[in-house]
């Protein structure tokens, strides 16, 4: 992948999973993380909530960068109707995976493309399901002291410690990470941000 005509691509989020997303794609990308004040935005449905975030945080950065694509996102955890967010201390994540545990339960992650000069913006939901096998106390305690839990949506990293706390999903792998990265790349392939650099027929042969 490269950058068509020297656009420019802004991730803004400072999460380091979303930035090796992208960079395990082949994106050329600059972080600006949104200072953007989360708790402004009411509860509201799961889907409408990360999406509003998500066009929030890019919209944030924006305005400064006018000329630039921004990708903004927001994921949470959804069990039986209920958010479960980042915990805020051990017990917190305690009762998230308890209440994961031998569970399936959806991962949503709102995004958004946009680019204000050109009028230009984008926005949806992907959800993932993924099933915890079932744990016992010693798991539990293990992994949380661990440290991975902390500072993560549902008090489980996918792509860490937390790999063999699931059984499976059906769905979109990166997006439980924190990024559709399919869907973010379709779009920006669509909208001619980034394009394939296929290798000269000569290289091919030799």
């Amino acid at each position: 992948m490269r950058n068509a005509h020297e656009k420019r691509i802004i991730l803004a989020s400072k999460s380091p999973r979303r930035k090796y997303l992208l960079e395990q794609a082949g994106i050329e990308f600059t972080i600006e993380p949104s200072n953007f004040d989360e708790s402004s935005v009411p509860v509201c449905a799961p889907d409408d909530y990360v999406k509003t975030l998500a066009m929030k945080k890019a919209n944030d950065i924006s305005g400064r960068y006018t000329d630039s694509w921004i990708i903004g996102a927001d994921t949470v955890v959804l069990i039986d109707g209920i958010v479960l967010g980042k915990p805020t201390s051990p017990d917190d994540a305690r009762r998230m995976l308890m209440t994961l545990s031998g569970q399936t339960h959806q991962v949503l992650t709102g995004y958004a493309i946009l680019c204000r000069s050109m009028n230009r913006q984008f926005a949806d939901v992907v959800r993932t399901d993924v099933r915890f096998k079932t744990l016992s106390k010693t798991e539990i305690e293990w992994y949380i002291r661990t440290g991975e839990p902390f500072d993560k949506a549902g008090a489980y990293a996918i792509q860490g410690l937390g790999t063999s706390l699931v059984r499976r999903i059906s769905g979109s792998y990166t997006n439980v990470v924190g990024l559709p990265v399919c869907e973010v790349i379709e779009i920006l392939i669509k909208e001619k941000v980034i394009e394939m650099n296929l290798p000269a027929p000569e290289a091919l042969s030799n």
